[in-house]
């Protein structure tokens, strides 16, 4: 029991990934079909928009801010790519994907300097930029748009012979590691956990904490891609549904909601948790406002034991 304990004090993700694994097998007992070689596809395709949306929220939170406006993001470029650019011939991969995440990353940037360079607090920057891509969502694709037959459609199903969601999870993933091998995360993790002391050690804490948002943007746009080969439509209603849970994701999966503390590898896990939690609820009938109502408490749930068991000092990222 001791060794557990000590396990759970070091490893911010370790409560998460307990949680999802005895989730993934009830789910498991209930459904025994449901990690079946012809159904994966489409359950890692269900889960890439919870994964993404969560690995968006995170360096944000990560640098000692917040973006609540990663999901509203999301079901931006989602509408952006199907209601826009498909309609308009520019939707083959090699013009939309850069562009797409272009344009997300620009909006990860702008939300980043009005937190460092304007000085709002980022929750009012970013619930400003939550409400503006609410309503571009919403001048774009009023009703949804059902997209023509597309490339995106092979990240919801299979990708050569890589279930599809596996390779827009993975880029990420890969972004991620390569920003590791620099000096910027651990400069990242510094910020988020005292920025007078990282400022003192010559840390750019303004430039730091921009590219943190831009970074987020850049995640949100692939997971609007993910989205779009999901749901094969613009679903502009679906903006405040991932407005929060990408930041539950996040924390679930041990990521402080002060900075410094935190990484992909937890937000995968926390993510994980939400999806094989609603994917439980729904097998037994359970009626939908009550999956809200768990999400909620599993999330105080994980912030309680994350507050009880986590030694700030020791529980570093190793994500």
């Amino acid at each position: 029991m001791k060794h557990v304990i000590n396990f759970l004090q070091t490893r911010s993700w370790a409560f998460a990934g307990l949680l999802a694994a005895i989730l993934l097998i009830i789910n498991l007992i209930v459904s025994p079909s449901f990690l079946s070689p012809e159904r994966l596809p489409a359950t890692l395709a269900t889960l890439a928009p919870f994964v993404l949306v969560g690995f968006a929220a995170t360096p944000p939170i990560l640098s000692g801010g917040i973006d609540v406006s990663v999901g509203p993001l999301a079901t931006f470029i989602n509408c952006f790519f199907v209601a826009v650019l498909l309609p308009q011939g520019l939707g083959e991969w090699y013009i939309a994907i850069p562009l797409v995440l272009l344009v997300a990353a620009a909006i990860g940037t702008v939300t980043g300097l009005l937190v460092t360079v304007v000085r709002l607090h980022p929750v009012v920057a970013s619930t400003g930029m939550l409400f503006i891509l609410v309503g571009l969502s919403i001048t774009i694709s009023k009703s949804p748009v059902g997209a023509p037959e597309n490339w995106s459609i092979g990240l919801a199903q299979r990708f050569g012979f890589l279930p599809g969601a596996l390779v827009s999870i993975g880029v990420v993933a890969l972004i991620w590691f390569a920003l590791r091998r620099t000096t910027y995360v651990r400069n990242l993790l510094a910020t988020g956990e005292s920025d007078s002391s990282a400022f003192g050690s010559g840390v750019n804490i303004s430039l730091v904490r921009t590219l943190a948002y831009t970074v987020g943007g850049l995640f949100a746009g692939v997971a609007g891609i993910a989205l779009s080969a999901l749901l094969q439509s613009s679903q502009s209603s679906l903006a405040t549904t991932y407005a929060l849970l990408g930041l539950a994701a996040a924390v679930l999966g041990g990521t402080a909601l002060g900075g410094g503390r935190g990484g992909l590898l937890g937000t995968f896990l926390g993510a994980l948790v939400l999806y094989l939690l609603q994917q439980l609820l729904t097998a037994f009938g359970v009626d939908p406002a009550m999956v809200q109502f768990a999400y909620g408490a599993v999330l105080v749930v994980g912030v309680l034991v994350g507050a009880t068991l986590l030694n700030p000092r020791r529980a570093r990222s190793r994500s």
